[in-house]
Formats: structure tokens, sequence, C-alpha cells
């Protein structure tokens, strides 16, 4: 899709803040209320803007720790990888899964409150995950760039 300058400016404005109304974000790129909220719709139904999410702040809800784990699976055949997918898009534990190339097959995002917490997730969640052959788990101590939206 090709995406001019108020579009970009529009998706700008609401990677920055997904509260903005309607007219607040017509005002800020230079367009009717109108033409803003037919653009945006455009945009939505394009599927350029996939939904609206709150952002939160995992310390604030007592997940402060991010942990990465890399997931190798006994074998990429195609009802392996199904099984495995099934079960992740499941647990609610998984913020992201994300298919690899490379030396492990799936990286895993998840926020937990601390070790406990992230040896009940690897124990009865991610161990038990069908097909999986080997894990390897990492601790971000900070993120250094959190950056959410995308560079437009």
């Amino acid at each position: 899709m090709n995406l001019d300058k108020l579009d970009r400016d529009l998706l700008r404005a609401l990677q920055a803040n997904g509260r903005l109304s309607n007219a607040e974000l017509a005002q800020r790129i230079g367009l009717s209320p109108s033409a803003c909220f037919r653009r945006l719709q455009r945009l939505e139904e394009q599927g350029v803007i996939a939904g609206y999410v709150a952002d939160l702040d995992g310390e604030a809800i007592g997940k402060p720790t991010t942990v990465f784990i890399e997931v190798t699976l006994t074998s990429q055949v195609s009802t392996a990888l199904d099984a495995f997918e099934r079960a992740v898009a499941a647990c609610d534990d998984v913020l992201e899964c994300h298919l690899m190339s490379g030396d492990f097959d799936y990286l895993l995002r998840v926020a937990v409150a601390d070790m406990r917490d992230y040896e009940r997730v690897h124990r009865q969640r991610i161990a038990a995950f069908p097909h999986v052959a080997r894990i390897r788990t990492a601790f971000a101590m900070r993120a250094v760039v959190p950056r959410r939206g995308f560079a437009l």
C-alpha cells in the first residue's frame, strides 16, 4: 500500500498517542475532522491499522522481567509446527512468538514476576508444548530501545 504524507503523519500521531480524539488528530495533521475520519477508516479497512491497545508497564502490573526463549522442535514437519503454534497461541504467558530462521525454530517473549514465576512458565507451559526438543532462555536486563511503533 502506498502511504502519502498525511497517512504517515496520521499514523505517527496515533503511534505516539493512540487516545487522540478524531478532532485532535485532524488538527495535528492539518485535515478537517471528517476527512481525517475517512482516512482513518480507510487505513483500518485496509489493515494498515491492525487494532488499538493499551501499552501496559510490566513493572506496574507485577511482571517486570522480560524473558526471551529460543525453542527448537523435534521436527519441522507441518503438523509439528502447527501443533506447537496452536499451543503457544493458547498460552497467555507468551506475549510474542516468532518463527525464526537459523539455529532455533521459534523465539518467544514472555514477561514474568520473578525467577519462580519463570520456572512455572518453563516447567508447566513451554516444556509441555508439543514437539519441544530444546529450550534456551535469556533474561533481559533492561530495554535499551523499547520502541513500539514503526518508522514511517
